[in-house]
């Protein structure tokens, strides 16, 4: 795929959502709501945002990347922790305005840099409180991150 044309001006409403091209659309921040999920299970395992760069370099390493808002800068997952995630399929909502990644989290199975399998560990109960809902820790933190 040639990166040069990966990205396409955003067209009329016909274009965007019925055309064969990928128009993103960056907020005015020049990021896009991304949200993961497990490609085996359909899980949603979390949400992040991607700038252009993070959605290009996605699209043609398969490994997911994206862009951190609290550091300011791009961030491939499982840099530092090891749980890669490795694209499996990609998709877009109908204006374009998000973004949809399915993913094999791997062998460790995490996403979350708490150790869960999805950073959507915890529900609310009939009493407004959180409580646990998103299995066993699958790694601990401080051993994998080390600060």
């Amino acid at each position: 795929m040639d990166s040069q044309t990966l990205f396409f001006p955003r067209g009329d409403k016909a274009a965007l959502e019925m055309g064969d091209k990928l128009q993103p659309k960056f907020d005015e921040n020049g990021l896009i709501p991304c949200i993961t999920v497990d490609a085996a299970t359909n899980e949603v395992i979390m949400f992040a945002f991607m700038n252009e760069t993070s959605l290009r370099m996605t699209i043609e390493t398969g490994k997911a990347s994206y862009w951190s808002r609290s550091r300011g800068k791009l961030w491939v997952k499982g840099e530092e922790s090891g749980n890669f995630q490795y694209v499996k399929e990609i998709r877009t909502d109908c204006d374009q305005d998000v973004i949809l990644i399915k993913v094999d989290i791997g062998e460790k199975g995490a996403a979350c840099h708490t150790g869960y399998k999805s950073c959507f560990y915890r529900k609310l109960d009939e009493n407004g409180r959180l409580v646990m809902a998103g299995g066993e820790r699958l790694f601990d933190p401080a051993k994998v991150y080390k600060k």
